[in-house]
């Protein structure tokens, strides 16, 4: 892909594959995030989304864990710049802080923002971070082993890159605040209960087979109809029912008639396999 990366990397399923793997990339550390990562992982996503190559990305965590969260290093380093004692440097610290919270905001909003359906893949402990950055995928599936923590309030934290306003409308407001607030500790099982995930599979090697299997699916569908899919089923999470007939009116109209389309229907006819172009 050209680019190098710290905290992340990417691997091509196969030299034909149009499904791509972004790891996460610690896994001494359980793939627990430094800062360089919210710099790193929206670079790697936008070069994935503008790879004519690329149709689904399995996003996963290097080793025996999804993500550890954020390395209390960078927590540390963000409460040491943010800090100060008095008038002007307290209001400049807090003003930094905000900013920096914005762009680590944006870094995890990158995955709805790639226009390629984004697959979770989560083994291990997913907790804090991790939560927060599988709450902004499009589908999420777990191993056997695999659990999950809101932790954040447990560090003296209010979790703020995305949990707290995604995890809801997947588990429902009650669960969310549950979670969020015991910061408990809580089962792939448990989380396929909750609808966090859509699927669990026995062990890591099953959901690595799973997910490829799954990816690759959803790679053979015409490309117009997966990227418009995720595009209206975001923009409708946000907005009146209304609102959202009237956006996917707005993006068939002007994808509707596509080769995607000709394709689709010919195959069909012809009882053959759809050719479609790239993105």
């Amino acid at each position: 892909m050209g680019e190098k990366y710290g905290t992340v990397k990417i691997l091509r399923e196969s030299s034909t594959s149009g499904v791509f793997n972004l790891i996460l990339n610690r896994p001494s550390v359980s793939n627990a995030l430094s800062l360089d990562f919210f710099s790193e992982f929206p670079k790697a996503l936008d070069a994935l989304d503008q790879n004519p190559d690329v149709v689904v990305i399995v996003l996963s965590g290097a080793g025996n864990h999804f993500c550890g969260g954020l390395d209390l290093k960078s927590v540390a380093a963000i409460a040491n710049n943010s800090s100060g004692d008095h008038g002007r440097t307290m209001a400049m610290g807090r003003v930094g802080l905000r900013r920096q919270l914005k762009f680590m905001q944006d870094a995890i909003t990158a995955i709805e923002r790639c226009r390629k359906p984004v697959i979770a893949a989560i083994q291990g402990e997913c907790r804090g971070l991790g939560v927060d950055i599988v709450t902004a995928c499009d589908i999420r599936y777990c191993s056997k082993d695999a659990f999950f923590s809101v932790k954040e309030v447990d560090m003296g934290i209010t979790a703020d890159v995305g949990t707290l306003q995604r995890l809801p409308g997947i588990v429902g407001f009650g669960n969310a605040m549950e979670l969020s607030l015991t910061a408990r500790r809580f089962s792939g099982e448990e989380a396929k209960e909750l609808g966090l995930v859509s699927r669990v599979f026995g062990s890591k090697v099953e959901l690595k087979e799973g997910v490829r299997t799954i990816a690759e699916g959803i790679g053979e569908k015409p490309p117009l109809a997966v990227v418009g899919t995720k595009a209206v089923l975001i923009r409708s999470r946000d907005v009146s029912v209304e609102q959202g007939l009237d956006y996917v009116a707005t993006w068939n109209s002007s994808m509707l008639l596509s080769d995607d389309l000709n394709q689709a229907i010919s195959a069909y006819t012809h009882k053959r396999k759809p050719t479609y172009a790239k993105l």
